[in-house]
């Protein structure tokens, strides 16, 4: 026989086992039992349960890990909707660093103090503020599709505080040393001087420029058109389409990209016939003498050595991206329109990314005010 607690018409000890017993109705009018070794751990888990329900928890949702939510939501939910190297990059740091760390919890239960020790222990361990944050972020979005689901009643990485982030200085090359570059490239006649001169004049990303086809360049319009990009995800070669809306964009290119993309047109009429059979189609600009894509960390390897060579600091690929955008603005292009011509989604990252160019910007525009206005003094 079943013996309930005075008043608690809803809580009950089972006679068999002697374990206490309560019971919550969900929306489907099914009931949901919890378990307690006494009156009052059964009582407490009733309340719990009971709360949760309030708070728009779906109790009918047999729990489950973290581990098996962010698994389910990477495949399910993230995979169709991210490009394939930012899922591959999300399903990198879930499995190496959030699982690990919390993946046992159940996903109901986890706390903002469990999700902060997660991001201590990373810090500990020697990681960047930039990669704890960017941790803490796919938790953030894989838990809002939780709350959204109604399997958790709060977004416990948002209630969690990041790493303070000091973004270091951009100090790209600048024009003198841009220009001592590419005459030191063509000095010593590199095969990849076409591919440094776009990137200096036109500030594309690498994977822009990675996959930049002959069908996208119009040589007698003297226009390039940014349509999708080529990645490696997973040791595949991919392409994807561009970043971000604003990331698809047409250019008019200056008179010596036109002249180093015929040069690139040229050389590789004569490498295709000099591979013959080796050689495979890609139908891109810039290839290696087979005709597959350029490996970016030959093509870091090969930017750094040039450097080198030519007394310059060193600096990666997208180096030369900041490069281009440094220079037009210290030239006075309006930033809106650098915005546009970088595929940038909004001006303030443009404008945020380039602070360094504003004071020469400010001081040139307060000497022309002077000079226009000198008669008023």
């Amino acid at each position: 026989m079943s013996k309930r607690g005075n008043g608690e018409g809803s809580i009950y000890q089972r006679q068999k086992d002697g374990r206490w017993v309560g019971a919550v109705t969900l929306a489907n009018g099914k009931r949901k039992a919890v378990y307690g070794a006494t009156y009052q751990q059964a009582k407490t888990k009733l309340r719990e349960a009971q709360r949760d329900q309030e708070h728009g928890l779906d109790l009918s949702q047999k729990p489950q890990t973290v581990a098996r939510f962010l698994a389910d939501w990477l495949e399910s939910t993230a995979k169709p909707t991210l490009r394939p190297k930012t899922h591959h990059s999300y399903a990198q740091m879930v499995r190496l660093h959030i699982v690990p760390a919390i993946g046992n919890v159940q996903l109901a239960k986890l706390t903002p103090q469990q999700v902060q020790r997660m991001m201590r222990d990373m810090s500990a361990k020697g990681l960047s503020p930039r990669t704890v944050q960017y941790t803490r972020s796919i938790l953030r979005r894989a838990l809002g599709y939780a709350l959204k689901w109604s399997l958790v009643t709060r977004n416990v990485a948002t209630l969690v505080d990041p790493p303070r982030s000091v973004r270091k200085p951009v100090q790209p090359l600048t024009g003198d040393q841009a220009l001592a570059f590419l005459a030191y490239v063509k000095q010593h006649d590199d095969r990849l001087l076409p591919f440094f001169a776009t990137a200096v004049l036109t500030g594309l990303r690498q994977a822009e420029l990675l996959g930049l086809r002959w069908a996208d360049v119009d040589l007698t319009a003297e226009t390039l058109r940014v349509t999708h990009t080529l990645q490696r995800v997973d040791r595949r070669w991919q392409f994807v389409e561009p970043k971000t809306r604003r990331s698809a964009r047409t250019f008019s290119l200056p008179a010596p990209v036109v002249a180093a993309i015929r040069a690139q047109k040229d050389r590789q009429a004569f490498e295709r016939k000099l591979a013959g059979e080796l050689w495979q189609e890609w139908e891109l600009v810039f290839t290696t003498p087979k005709g597959t894509p350029l490996e970016p960390s030959n093509l870091n390897g090969r930017l750094h050595k040039l450097l080198d060579g030519a007394g310059l600091p060193r600096q990666g690929m997208h180096g030369l991206r900041h490069c281009f955008a440094s220079l037009l603005l210290a030239l006075g292009v309006a930033p809106r329109v650098v915005m546009e011509l970088l595929g940038h989604a909004q001006i303030s990252q443009t404008m945020d990314t380039y602070s360094h160019v504003m004071p020469a910007m400010l001081r040139d525009t307060a000497d022309a005010l002077g000079a226009a206005f000198a008669v008023a003094e």
